[in-house]
């Protein structure tokens, strides 16, 4: 399966590790991460020189190829909701599935329209551990 593994690149960064070990997570079950760049230390960087359109067009391409987008939400970031939303609203014809995990102990620092996510095409995880994450990609993603 290809997975589009959405991350902040320009917001908080504070929780690139755990999208690191989903990252790994996803490789481990078998699924094709098409955004493995943005895990760079230097990806800010690397994106500037494609160019802010380029950029669009190329991660627009990627998550309508994508059978799944999974997002690590933790971070405030324009991007990720973006990916989601323009996800979810296209997912009743493309079958593509939405998951969407973020730091309990960041609660309140995550959007409403993420925590309180209550569509039946997406699937929300408020993780504690990395045995959570774990647990929730295999429910809803299984291996491959």
């Amino acid at each position: 399966m290809r997975v589009y593994l959405a991350c902040t690149v320009r917001g908080d960064r504070g929780t690139i590790t755990t999208a690191r070990h989903i990252h790994d997570c996803l490789v481990r079950l078998g699924h094709e991460v098409l955004t493995s760049h943005l895990l760079a230390d230097d990806v800010d960087t690397a994106e500037d020189r494609l160019g802010d359109r380029d950029v669009f067009l190329r991660d627009l391409g990627w998550v309508e190829a994508a059978d799944a987008i999974v997002a690590e939400a933790s971070g405030s970031s324009y991007g990720v909701g973006f990916e989601v939303g323009y996800t979810l609203g296209r997912a009743s014809t493309t079958g593509q599935r939405v998951l969407v995990l973020y730091d309990a102990s960041r609660r309140g620092a995550v959007s409403r329209l993420i925590s309180g996510m209550s569509d039946p095409r997406a699937h929300v995880l408020a993780y504690q551990s990395a045995a959570d994450i774990d647990a929730f990609l295999e429910q809803h993603l299984g291996p491959v």
